[in-house]
């Protein structure tokens, strides 16, 4: 089964979550939705067999705090589709070791930066969390796992300087972000919060995969 573990594909938002997995072949979306799904189409042609979700997430459980980590066992959207995860891979991860809530997290087309929006999407869809790339990965039609760290948590609102911070690549444009703080400087305090939340879930995400591989268990077949 080695030919299956080679071809495991990570998905990732920006480069800073990349980092978490140094030695490891990880494609970036630059946070961006359309270029997620091209991106996981691209991979499921040139031959990828199974796909990982991997990096930060937004909170939409009021109990989940920066740093917490999520492996999900469903992929929800808002127009009510679920899709599961690969429970054998799933269950694998935990065997192993890791320590992580499970639950529902939920596919967003775009960032959850408002407190009220997150508490209306944690009602109606019951996730605890969001991002922006597990949804391409859950419709690929492979065998896939979500592994997310918590960033800003449900009362926590994400400063719009904070968005242009990231480039088509998933490089951090610190420049863009300082153009955006000098037109509204009172959103510093906010984007230092931000800073300082990204970096539990980084430091969350790092240590989950330093004791813990995420090479899936021989797939007896592409169901989940």
């Amino acid at each position: 089964m080695a030919s299956e573990v080679s071809r495991v594909a990570v998905i990732t938002g920006v480069r800073t979550e990349a980092a978490c997995l140094p030695g490891t072949s990880v494609h970036c979306s630059g946070a961006d939705t359309d270029r997620a799904e091209a991106l996981v189409a691209r991979l499921v042609a040139e031959g990828a067999t199974a796909l990982v979700s991997f990096g930060l997430a937004g909170g939409l459980d009021p109990a989940l705090r920066p740093g917490d980590l999520l492996l999900p066992d469903k992929v929800c959207f808002e127009d009510g589709t679920v899709l599961p995860v690969h429970a054998g891979w799933r269950a694998a991860l935990l065997e192993r070791g890791l320590r992580a809530v499970g639950g529902r997290i939920l596919a967003s087309r775009g960032v959850v930066a408002d407190p009220a929006a997150k508490r209306c999407l944690f009602d109606c869809t019951g996730a605890g969390a969001v991002d922006m790339e597990s949804g391409a990965v859950a419709r690929s039609g492979l065998p896939f796992v979500v592994l997310r760290a918590v960033a800003d948590p449900a009362d926590r609102a994400i400063p719009a300087a904070a968005l242009a911070g990231v480039g088509p690549d998933g490089a951090v444009r610190p420049a863009a972000v300082a153009l955006r703080l000098l037109a509204a400087p009172w959103q510093l305090p906010a984007l230092l919060r931000l800073a300082t939340d990204s970096r539990a879930g980084l430091e969350a995400l790092r240590g989950a995969v330093a004791g813990t591989p995420l090479d899936p268990p021989p797939f007896e077949d592409r169901k989940p």
